[in-house]
């Protein structure tokens, strides 16, 4: 049953559309961008946002702010 007074959750962006997005921009930047300015050659399979989006969907959409990244760098970088 439907409760009118409680919210209606927003879909998440990342969707089917997302995923192609990612493995799209993983394959034209398949290379950790951290390590890389390190001199370390590692894959990468996070794709990033740089600024935190935070629900702004033209900040998640734009490419720009997009980096990818290893898991390790990906974690040790958020955690911060």
């Amino acid at each position: 049953m439907i409760d009118p007074a409680r919210p209606v959750k927003a879909a998440s962006p990342y969707n089917y559309r997302w995923q192609q997005a990612r493995e799209g921009f993983l394959r034209k930047h398949p290379l950790c961008a951290r390590c890389h300015r390190q001199g370390i050659v590692e894959p990468a399979c996070i794709v990033d946002h740089i600024i935190p989006h935070r629900g702004d969907m033209t900040l998640f959409w734009d490419r720009s702010n997009w980096q990818s990244l290893c898991g390790p760098c990906h974690n040790s970088y958020k955690q911060r």
